[in-house]
């Protein structure tokens, strides 16, 4: 009788090992330059307006163009990689946003701009969902909450460093400049992940290939020997192909809906804040060297936000963390209405942001990626992530509209619509969805 070994057993058994290291820190500094290419577009906003002679309602196509490629990518190059591998999915989505990004630095016209951020969102969103699940899948279920969130941390990371760039840089080698930054830089990155980052585990042992390699890698993490002619596995819910549909299985389909509704309304109040937010406090009155620093510390809240809550979110009730999340963020937007043009105010309400707007998106991909097996989690961490770029897309749509009909002031304030609807439909959340213990703990 052959000696079975779980993969997600071992991991678990295991200390965390430079091999595992070195896959964290690659997607992470993946997500880092889709973070700075997805804002790059927020705070070259301004020197666009001003080189194409644009309002704020012309600006809107080119805004939501690549929110519009974010949720394409994020569905279909999601099932790509529960199908065909996380590893190829990973390396076209940044061979796509990497050259697209580039390209845009030589764009003549508003069409040609629109096209190539609708083909950089592609890569970008198609990104995110593989690195974390290929992420997820590399650690122990006791760090899974943190790895995930230290990942996703790459994306406000980037726009933190983008806004900086900007800042000091944008006078000196203008909105071309920035997207040649952003694009020449993850092809170089490109190069390392061709020689270094691996397939799942998981996934080869659920589609039987690559056996050996398999037992390899989990030599290098284990330190133990896999006999040649022992069975992997990996005991989970078995699902035989991943699909749409399956996301709609016994048990699955009322967190899908409710999940998906809050992701949607979460993501047009994010991304109408972040697409427009330098053009808004620009329109306020600020200095336009300045406007760029509101996306900094937006992100930068975000980022101190997420250590603790990488650590509370196993040991909370994420729906009551979601809820108590969005009264922060109604407030705030409410605050925000009323607080122009007292520049004080409105910086420090613009960091809560960070958390009431922005931080809904930790607990909900914690809460993801802990209620799917391996062979649906990047399908259905894409397909919510989709969802949510569709917000996306509204939210960068209608900010420049919204502008230009209540000025900076009702801006701010309408933020609170969205995020309300989002708060209603956590409550459509059930109660077991969050204490879904891992499958493969479960196994265990």
């Amino acid at each position: 009788m052959k000696t079975s070994y779980s993969v997600p057993v071992l991991l678990d058994q295991a200390s965390l090992s430079a091999f595992q290291w070195r896959i964290f820190l690659l997607c992470f500094i993946v997500a880092i330059f889709d973070g700075f290419d997805t804002q790059s577009i927020a705070y070259t906003g301004p020197a666009l307006m001003e080189a194409f002679q644009l309002n704020a309602g012309a600006l809107a196509p080119v805004m939501s163009a690549g929110t519009v490629g974010m949720a394409i990518g994020a569905m279909t190059l999601g099932l790509f990689g529960d199908r065909l591998g996380r590893r190829p999915g990973i390396m076209f989505s940044v061979l796509l946003f990497g050259i697209a990004t580039w390209l845009t630095a030589y764009a003549q016209s508003v069409n040609q701009i629109v096209i190539l951020r609708f083909l950089a969102g592609l890569g970008m969103g198609g990104a995110t969902p593989l690195l974390l699940a290929l992420a997820s899948e590399y650690g122990p279920a006791r760090h899974r909450g943190a790895i995930v969130t230290g990942v996703l941390l790459g994306l406000p990371a980037g726009a933190i460093v983008g806004g900086l760039l900007a800042a000091k840089m944008l006078p000196v080698i203008g909105w071309q400049g920035i997207f040649v930054v952003g694009g020449v830089a993850p092809l170089i990155v490109l190069v390392f992940l061709f020689f270094m980052l691996p397939e799942s585990m998981q996934l080869q042992v659920n589609t039987g290939r690559n056996l050996d390699r398999v037992r390899n890698t989990l030599r290098k993490i284990t330190k133990k020997v896999i006999p040649a002619d022992a069975q992997l596995e990996v005991p989970e819910i078995k699902v035989e192909k991943a699909s749409l549909s399956a996301l709609f299985g016994k048990e699955l389909a009322r967190n899908t809906i409710a999940i998906w509704i809050t992701y949607f309304f979460n993501w047009v109040a994010w991304f109408m804040l972040l697409s427009w937010l330098p053009t808004v406090l620009k329109a306020g009155g600020l200095v336009p060297e300045s406007a760029p620093m509101g996306t900094v510390v937006v992100n930068a809240v975000f980022i101190l936000c997420a250590i603790p809550l990488s650590i509370l979110l196993p040991r909370l009730n994420t729906r009551n963390v979601l809820l108590f999340m969005f009264a922060v963020g109604i407030a705030l937007s409410l605050g925000l209405g009323l607080a122009l043009p007292n520049w004080t105010i409105v910086f420090i309400l613009v960091g809560i942001a960070g958390f009431g707007i922005g931080g809904q998106q930790l607990a909900l991909n914690y809460l993801v990626i802990s209620a799917y097996p391996t062979t649906l989690r990047a399908t259905a961490t894409g397909w919510a992530i989709g969802i949510g770029r569709t917000g996306a897309i509204v939210g960068a749509a209608i900010g420049g509209y919204v502008l230009e009909w209540i000025g900076p002031s009702g801006f701010f304030s309408l933020l609170a619509l969205p995020l309300v609807l989002a708060a209603v439909a956590v409550v459509l959340i059930k109660k077991p969805a969050e204490k879904t213990v891992e499958p493969e703990l479960a196994a265990a």
